[in-house]
């Protein structure tokens, strides 16, 4: 598990690493159905906005957003594959995509369920709208 320093420098933004940072390793980490929350006014602006976008069905900055995520990691509910789908958050200075991304279950457009990474899912968290 990363620790809060690590997300922060990654801009994460300070309500996400406050999350991760008081739950256990097995909820970072793990556990699908206990990963921590994040309110979509805590994420970082870009968040918010590619947010916007996903509701909207695009236009999107990145060819590869809106990608199938296999969710390898086994870190979200176990879903049939296609039911992710990846988007990049971008990052601040970066020089590439970053590790910021935003992974949404359901319809494309009318996702059931989101969740945010700011570490290129090695944790999660769940977006509460």
């Amino acid at each position: 598990m990363l620790h809060g320093r690590t997300l922060l420098r990654a801009g994460a933004g300070l309500a996400l690493a406050a999350a991760l940072a008081a739950a256990p390793p097995a909820l970072a980490r793990g556990a699908p159905d206990a990963l921590p929350a994040i309110a979509a006014a805590d994420l970082p602006r870009e968040a918010r906005q590619v947010l916007v976008l996903i509701r909207a069905g695009g236009p999107f900055r990145y060819e590869r957003d809106g990608v199938v995520f296999g969710n390898r990691e086994g870190l979200l509910p176990k879903q049939p594959r296609g039911h992710y789908r990846e988007y990049t958050v971008p990052t601040p200075g970066a020089k590439n995509r970053g590790a910021r991304r935003i992974v949404c279950g359901g319809a494309p457009a009318a996702p059931s369920a989101c969740w945010y990474t700011a570490d290129h899912y090695q944790s999660f968290a769940r977006i509460r709208e």
